[in-house]
C-alpha cells in the first residue's frame, strides 16, 4: 500500500508498505516512490514499513520506524532535489529545490526470520478489558 499523508500536505510524507522479497527491497521501494511525480515533487519524507503495518495509520508507522530503525543505518537522503516556490522551506523561489529522507522502518531482512515477533494481546484479552472499564474504553 502506498499513503500520501495528509499531516505532510499530502506532498511531504509518503508511506509505503511492501512484503520485502530480498536484501534491498525496502530501499529500493523508498527511492523509487521518492522519484515518481507524487515524492519527486516537493517530497520530503518517504517511510517503508513491512506489509503488517497500515499506511494510513501514522501511530503504526512512527512504531515501525521507532522498533525497526536505526537511524544511523537506515536512513538515506537525497539533496538539491526538485522542490516548489510554495514550500515553506524554500527562501529561493527563484531555484527552488529541497532535499528527501528515504526512512527503512522494515525489519532487517537479514534476519527477518529471527525478528522478534509483535507483542499483542489476545482479541479475548482485549475484550474483557473493554468491558471491564467501559468508561476508559468505551466506543
Amino acid at each position: 500500500g502506498v499513503w500520501c499523508d495528509e499531516a505532510g500536505g499530502g506532498r511531504l510524507w509518503i508511506t509505503v508498505s511492501i512484503k520485502q522479497q530480498f536484501l534491498g527491497h525496502a530501499r529500493m521501494a523508498g527511492f523509487v516512490a521518492s522519484q515518481c511525480h507524487a515524492g519527486a515533487y516537493m517530497g520530503r519524507y518517504v517511510v517503508v514499513v513491512d506489509e503488517d503495518i497500515d499506511p494510513t495509520d501514522l501511530k503504526e508507522v512512527v512504531w515501525a520506524m521507532c522498533t525497526r530503525s536505526d537511524p544511523s543505518e537506515d536512513i538515506d537522503f537525497i539533496r538539491r532535489a526538485w522542490g516548489s516556490p510554495a514550500d515553506p522551506l524554500n527562501h529561493d523561489k527563484k531555484v527552488p529545490k529541497g532535499s528527501r529522507a528515504i526512512i527503512d522502518a522494515c525489519r532487517p531482512f537479514e534476519w527477518i526470520a529471527d525478528f522478534p515477533p509483535v507483542a499483542a494481546a489476545a482479541p479475548e484479552d482485549l475484550r474483557a478489558i473493554r468491558e471491564k472499564f467501559p468508561d476508559v474504553f468505551g466506543d
